[in-house]
């Protein structure tokens, strides 16, 4: 007889992983097409719309945002030190940091949600839940 793990997740539908995925690559889609300024903008709108319909997207969604706020707080940091001019290497070390840990970051989420499972994002400021 095969024993269930003690905190088996549960089963997440197309229905979830779908809106979900496109919670975390929304991030990457606007950090496309503004620049990064407005990779907050897509994970927002997705908890807006599904925080009341499905707890595993309003999950996605949140955790996207948190973790862009914490990127956007790194680059703001980052372009301080660059305008600062002594602070030019270690401003352009914060703001490649920040642009590579975006892409994995929301990558991994994308794929992960697909598959039905989550992802605990580092650099978080928890706002949204």
């Amino acid at each position: 007889m095969t024993q269930q793990p003690e905190f088996a997740q549960p089963v997440v539908g197309p229905e979830d992983r779908t809106p979900a995925a496109l919670a975390h690559a929304s991030s990457l889609i606007a950090m496309a097409l503004s620049a990064g300024w407005l990779s907050f903008v897509g994970p927002l709108v997705m908890w807006l719309i599904y925080k009341d319909r499905s707890a595993f997207v309003r999950q996605a969604a949140a955790g996207s945002f948190n973790f862009n706020l914490g990127l956007w707080i790194m680059n703001i940091v980052g372009w301080i030190l660059i305008l600062t001019v002594i602070g030019i290497p270690i401003g352009l070390v914060l703001l490649a940091i920040s642009f590579i840990a975006q892409i994995v970051g929301h990558a991994i989420g994308t794929v992960r949600a697909t598959q039905g499972r989550s992802i605990d994002y580092p650099f978080q400021l928890r706002v949204l839940s």
